[in-house]
């Protein structure tokens, strides 16, 4: 099979790969879309996976070729979305079912080989079976609209409350529709760029662009992860408000006294989110496909490139150097 293979920190290959071997309680998985998280861009040109060679990739829908066990050949056909968190079931996170919070992880795409590649192995637990009327394009963006909702629960939103998400990326746009879904009565993007104002309109949403001085909201979702974001953020949020701190950080924080007088004072909620919530009670991956069925999350308008398998190197050199405006940037893996 063909793959993207990181061999080494900027050294990325597009090469012949044997096809994954199949232990008990896996799958084989042709690879039918593949998402390009903002996350793959530092870590394939700067800090690299957790061993060499890896092939990157955890945003992806696949059809199943091959089982391991004969109890799985129902799985065998089926079009599925994958989580791509695979927990240990041993720490006190798993044994409570929050696999999201695992101690001892493995995860598909950093840790193991992911989905920029033909076929790509995964435990049928993770497997979630999408719905007919799910695309194959949608189902490489079931793991970003997870991760957007899990961030919204946490913020707790409530009917007629006013929710503002500081970031543009395609996670900001989804957990904005979400804040909608969960009844805000209005629901803000917050950006640096008009070149964004049309996507965001187009998923049903509010837009803004700095400088946006004066206001302040209910629940703030903050989705870049910069210090310049943080501290907007907690400028934005109301007193007795709730903060969530979803975007991945890109350096080391300190907040100044100022800010931090702030917190104080405004008696702010600040709340982490990390992943999202797979199996059992308040599942967010199959809550995402089910809003995905019923056309209740707009993804056309997010879904910005749509590129061939051949194509990798073009949409990650975009997503650095910011050449154009973009949501989310699919590649077509097969067919």
């Amino acid at each position: 099979m063909k793959a993207y293979v990181l061999h080494g920190i900027s050294d990325l290959r597009y090469e012949d790969c044997p096809l994954p071997e199949l232990r008990p309680g896996w799958a084989l998985v042709r690879v039918l879309a593949a998402g390009i998280c903002s996350s793959d861009v530092p870590r394939i040109f700067e800090k690299g996976t957790y061993h060499f060679p890896t092939v990157p990739g955890h945003e992806f829908s696949g059809r199943v070729e091959a089982v391991a066990g004969e109890s799985d050949r129902g799985w065998i056909g089926k079009r599925v979305g994958i989580f791509p968190l695979i927990p240990c079931r041993s720490c006190p996170s798993c044994e409570k079912g929050r696999y999201e919070t695992c101690s001892n992880y493995d995860y598909i795409g950093s840790r193991r080989d992911g989905g920029f590649a033909e076929f790509a192995a995964v435990p049928v637990w993770n497997l979630l079976e999408l719905p007919e009327t799910v695309s194959d394009t949608q189902g490489a963006l079931l793991e970003p609209a997870a991760v957007a909702l899990h961030a919204a629960k946490r913020a707790e939103i409530f009917p007629g409350a006013s929710v503002c998400v500081v970031g543009t990326g395609a996670i900001g746009l989804l957990a904005g529709q979400w804040g909608k879904i969960l009844g805000a009565g209005r629901s803000v993007v917050k950006g640096r760029s008009e070149a964004k104002r049309q996507i965001v309109r187009q998923c049903g949403l509010e837009y803004v662009v700095e400088p946006y001085a004066g206001e302040e909201f209910d629940c703030v979702i903050e989705a870049v992860g910069s210090a310049r974001a943080l501290e907007e953020s907690l400028l934005l949020t109301a007193p007795g408000g709730r903060l969530v701190l979803m975007g991945n950080p890109d350096g080391a924080r300190a907040l100044s006294q100022d800010i931090y007088w702030r917190i104080l004072r405004k008696q702010l909620t600040l709340v982490g989110t990390w992943n999202s919530s797979y199996g059992g009670e308040g599942d967010d991956w199959r809550t995402a496909a089910h809003a995905m069925e019923l056309e209740e999350l707009k993804t056309a308008p997010i879904i910005s490139h749509v590129l061939g398998r051949e194509s990798l190197m073009n949409g990650l050199s975009l997503m650095k150097n910011r050449t154009e405006a973009f949501g989310k940037i699919i590649l077509k893996m097969n067919g």
